[in-house]
């Protein structure tokens, strides 16, 4: 027999069976079950798994599952059943439905006459039909079975028509399982829950921790530089890494912020107009509504705030065009625009206008905006402004 089942043949088990099928104690799933699936592995350590590997046979209906080992787990009274394939197992698919496609699956079955009165004891690979339909899909899994692959086979398919497509029509389920403590490999869509905080995998080239809700990607060299597209969550306050675009980012706790907040620079280069007496960022006869710049606040809390812009007054000498910011943080302003703390200029002639101005006590790390606002000191003469811009540098 190629597929054996250790503790299960009710005549005997031989010493081969019980070499072959013992593997320890598999990943857990709950206190007293575990997690079904095929052990890792392969010769060299190229590759993650290649266990009942499904490999076809090109232009026929064929194709064959390779050796290796799984585990199987049933109920909590029937316990799980390791296994092991020693040789290939040939299978073959019936040809395709006349109208109709379909998705067959492949899957390592348990037979236990003692519990499901099958007749049957042994552990089998073998192949569940799909329903040719319009949208195919796979079939349920049969109880106490662990799905390998789904293989799809279109209407009119055979081997007199070409066979399967095997690089196409296959698709690979095979879940992983490993010793208790062991890092578990898994494949990019597994979603599987941990099985105790503390518990790791192996995913897309990346570590990760259950912490008891949900997998967390762990440091790469605690204390070290993340490399470029290794983590996309911190593991911690105060965790570094590099970016593809070459920054050096902070891990915040919530989010990656630079790691060295540089200069932030906004500008507009479309004139517009106000007569409105009150501050206001929307200026008429230009496609900038309002111009605003994002900061992240430096750990020493302070920045200096740079403003200006080319302003005149229509046909006025004694009219003021000011233009002030406006500090927000989410939706509470921290500076209101002021006259104090205003870029002014007045007259029909454009003149280059500009401010600096420190702002002490913000939260280091926060995100910040800047909105510049704009007056006239006359509700009937247009107080222009063209070239604005808004700049913030960090203060150590």
């Amino acid at each position: 027999m190629t597929v054996t089942s250790a503790w299960l043949s009710p005549d005997s088990q031989t010493r081969a069976d019980t070499r072959t099928a013992q593997i320890g104690a598999l990943t857990p799933v709950t206190d007293i079950k575990g997690r079904s699936g095929v052990l890792p592995g392969s010769d060299g350590g190229v590759y993650r798994v290649t266990g009942l590997w499904l490999a076809g046979t090109t232009g026929t209906m064929s194709g064959t599952v390779g050796v290796g080992r799984a585990v199987v787990q049933s109920s909590i009274a029937r316990g799980a059943y390791p296994v092991a394939v020693t040789e290939p197992v040939p299978l073959t698919f019936t040809d395709g439905d006349a109208l109709h496609g379909r998705i067959d699956l492949v899957v390592l079955r348990i037979y236990d006459d003692e519990y499901d009165g099958s007749g049957r004891s042994e552990a089998a690979v073998e192949i569940v039909r799909g329903t040719p339909a319009a949208v195919p899909v796979a079939p349920a899994v049969p109880d106490v079975s662990l799905p390998l692959f789904t293989v799809a086979v279109a209407a009119n398919t055979s081997t007199g028509g070409g066979g399967i497509p095997w690089t196409t029509a296959s698709t690979d389920l095979r879940p992983t399982t490993v010793p208790l403590g062991g890092i578990l490999p898994t494949r990019s869509d597994d979603t599987a829950a941990g099985g105790y905080p503390g518990h790791y995998r192996d995913i897309t080239d990346t570590l990760q921790r259950w912490s008891g809700t949900a997998w967390v990607p762990y440091p790469k060299g605690l204390g070290g530089i993340a490399p470029a597209g290794a983590l996309t969550t911190g593991g911690y306050s105060g965790q570094y890494r590099d970016t593809s675009a070459g920054q050096l980012q902070r891990w915040n706790g919530t989010a990656w912020q630079p790691a060295v907040p540089g200069p932030a620079f906004a500008q507009s280069l479309d004139a517009g107009y106000t007569t409105s007496t009150t501050y206001t960022s929307t200026l008429t006869d230009t496609a900038v509504t309002a111009l605003t710049l994002n900061f992240t606040a430096p750990p020493s809390g302070s920045v200096i705030i740079a403003l200006g812009a080319r302003a005149y007054t229509t046909s006025s000498e004694t009219t003021t065009a000011h233009m002030s910011p406006q500090v927000t943080l989410g939706t509470t302003v921290i500076w209101a625009a002021d006259d104090e703390r205003a870029a002014s200029g007045s007259g029909a002639v454009g003149k280059s206008v500009s401010t600096q101005l420190r702002l002490n006590s913000l939260t280091p790390g926060a995100t910040y905006t800047i909105t510049a606002m704009h007056r006239s000191t006359s509700s009937t003469v247009p107080a222009w402004f063209d070239t604005i811009y808004l700049r913030t540098d960090p203060i150590a």
